[in-house]
């Protein structure tokens, strides 16, 4: 841990740990607090080189790099840190894992975990990618940069770092806890499912009070967003190619061919321009609308809400934005962000991109996009309009490849999951909003959706950010008084533990 004064970095561990004392039968003894307090100040600088060495080990699903390596050292990490069973799950695709935490308790707490990461464009970065390198970042203060420092690892890592600290307190933990992770979620997790409708896994699950995926998610006046749902993906590409369209060249040939052979580079581009209206934004698929579900009244009222506690100058800086679609007002920039199904293209390739012109007429195109879903659209409903919608077109030729998907994801505020979450909020200081549903996916509907029927929600302490960018960050000293550091962070995992096994 070289450049840390550990006395400095530990400084506000103890003021941050702040598990509820007024009520009887509500808190672990006072003797428990402090050595579990303790244990998180001393473990401190092994937690921090955890979250390091974790982003060392990187698992890239979208390339097949080093997964088997992956979901081996995430299962390691989990031994570790008490789980006394844990499981590698095979899928169609890359493994997922099961494990399990029996403490005795009387409630059961289910946790969701991620093993891979996206990928990375070194060149882009100003420090290696999985180098996990410890800078400063001003404004937020010590950091971890690297991929997965914030998706998901680092706030994962303060989560195992919080079961480290109850085992060396001599503590057990309040909830026995079901955790279940997979290795295809930045693929939009085509094969989950099978992990978790597992049968074992299935029936260890049903005794849970609710699922949980960790987050560190507070803004730079520490305030934080309750999220009471997501949008659902499909991720997909397509492809035009002279070979399948039958009309075009089967490979690059000269440019100078195109005044009597068709392009499959512009067959693509108009299939692409159906797909949203004039304005470039809104969805124009056939029938994509048919069951959109407009906000409800409370939904409007949690986003104003939110809108009056988050600062609209920080969200566009953060972004590198100077202004909302139609230039909308804030509030209703967050009504869209909440309601709004999206067609979104992520990348295109075709023919020669590098230095000067070469002047070909490609003979392949590829498209790769995704769309996010609201309440009520499926994933199975949106592919299928998806591919009618280019057939009826004369763009049946193209080939739609779905690489993954799910569906939305709901729970009601009044779910034990959410109100905990409130409750520890509130007693770490920092100001939490309830918002109808993240703009972006986990598959989270997998836990809340038959059969399984269970709350989920996202829950953390703590700051970073640039997830799927370069110079992604964890933040594990923070120099804003507002925002808890990795300290913090674990021992909000702590307390939401305790208000789970009392929560009514």
């Amino acid at each position: 841990m070289q450049g840390f004064d550990r006395r400095q970095l530990l400084g506000g561990a103890a003021a941050a740990f702040a598990l509820p004392t007024a009520a009887a039968g509500r808190t672990p003894a006072e003797s428990a607090q402090k050595r579990i307090r303790a244990a998180i100040d001393k473990q401190l600088p092994d937690n921090i080189a955890r979250i390091q060495d974790w982003i060392r080990h990187p698992g890239i699903a979208a390339e097949n790099w080093q997964m088997e390596e992956a979901c081996g050292y995430t299962m390691g990490l989990l031994k570790d840190a008490g789980f006394q069973m844990v499981k590698r799950m095979p899928t169609k695709g890359h493994p997922g894992i099961f494990a399990t935490l029996d403490a005795g308790a009387k409630r059961t707490v289910g946790i969701y975990f991620m093993y891979d990461v996206k990928q990375v464009n070194p060149a882009e970065w100003t420090s290696p990618p999985f180098e996990a390198r410890i800078t400063d970042k001003p404004g937020w203060g010590r950091v971890i940069v690297g991929r997965g420092a914030i998706n998901q690892k680092g706030q994962e890592a303060a989560f195992l770092a919080a079961c480290h600290a109850f085992r060396a307190a001599g503590q057990k933990l309040p909830v026995n806890l079901v955790l279940v992770a997979e290795g295809e979620e930045e693929i939009a997790s085509p094969n989950f499912h099978e992990i978790v409708q597992a049968p074992e896994v299935l029936a260890a699950l049903k005794k849970c009070d609710g699922i949980m995926i960790p987050t560190a998610w507070q803004t730079a006046n520490g305030s934080t967003v309750i999220n009471l749902g997501a949008k659902g993906p499909i991720e997909f590409q397509l492809i035009a190619s002279g070979a399948r369209w039958g009309k075009g060249p089967k490979g690059d040939i000269h440019s100078s061919q195109h005044a009597h052979v068709d392009s499959p580079v512009w067959h693509l581009v108009q299939a692409l321009n159906t797909l949203v209206k004039e304005d470039g934004f809104t969805p124009a698929i056939d029938g994509w609308f048919d069951n959109v579900r407009p906000l409800t009244a409370r939904e409007k009222e949690l986003i104003a809400m939110t809108a009056a506690a988050q600062s609209e100058e920080q969200a566009k800086a953060a972004m590198g934005v100077t202004m909302w679609i139609n230039n909308e007002p804030w509030q209703q920039s967050l009504e869209r962000l909440a309601s709004q199904p999206t067609v979104n293209i992520q990348g295109l390739v075709a023919g020669y991109t590098g230095q000067g012109g070469k002047t070909v007429l490609p003979g392949r195109a590829e498209a790769k996009l995704e769309c996010r879903l609201v309440p009520n659209q499926t994933f199975r409903e949106a592919e299928a309009k998806l591919k009618a919608h280019l057939a009826k077109r004369g763009f049946g030729d193209i080939e739609v490849v779905v690489s993954g998907g799910y569906d939305p994801t709901e729970t009601a505020e009044t779910a034990r999951v959410v109100r905990a979450q409130q409750a520890v909020y509130a007693r770490f200081g920092a100001p939490a909003t309830l918002y109808p549903r993240s703009a972006g996916s986990w598959p989270g509907s997998v836990f809340t959706q038959p059969p399984v029927s269970l709350p989920a929600g996202q829950f953390g302490l703590g700051h970073g950010s640039g997830a799927h960018a370069p110079d992604e960050y964890f933040v594990i000293e923070s120099s804003n008084p507002a925002v808890q550091g990795l300290a913090g962070c674990t021992a909000g995992f702590v307390d939401f533990l305790y208000e789970m096994a009392v929560a009514r």
